[in-house]
């Protein structure tokens, strides 16, 4: 059946009935608005608000951050150490003299 259809000619028609021809042209005109170039949805440029000013709000505070942290972390602003002496050292397998005096004493009390 396929092939028959395929096979046969068609008797073709003339152009002369006015419906045929205005079919055409709403045809082509439906075509061409097709390939027109719609509107654009973008600004054709960028809105201040929306693409720049949140990154320079964002340097800013990162800014200020870091700006924060440096005086909190400048050496001049702690009181200086004090100087505490050493505990005296012991040497391992020896004790102090007296120890074992206070030792009974401690235990006693």
């Amino acid at each position: 059946m396929d092939e028959e259809r395929l096979t046969t000619e068609r008797p073709s028609r003339p152009w002369t009935r006015l419906d045929d021809y205005f079919a055409a042209l709403a045809r082509r005109r439906t075509a061409r608005r097709a390939r027109a170039p719609r509107p654009r949805t973008e600004p054709e440029t960028p809105r201040f608000s929306l693409s720049t000013l949140p990154f320079l709000i964002l340097i800013g505070a990162l800014f200020i951050m870091a700006a924060a942290i440096i005086v909190a972390a400048w050496p001049g602003g702690w009181p200086a150490p004090q100087s505490v002496s050493p505990p005296p050292r012991h040497e391992l397998g020896t004790a102090e003299k007296g120890w074992f005096d206070r030792a009974k004493r401690e235990m006693k009390h």
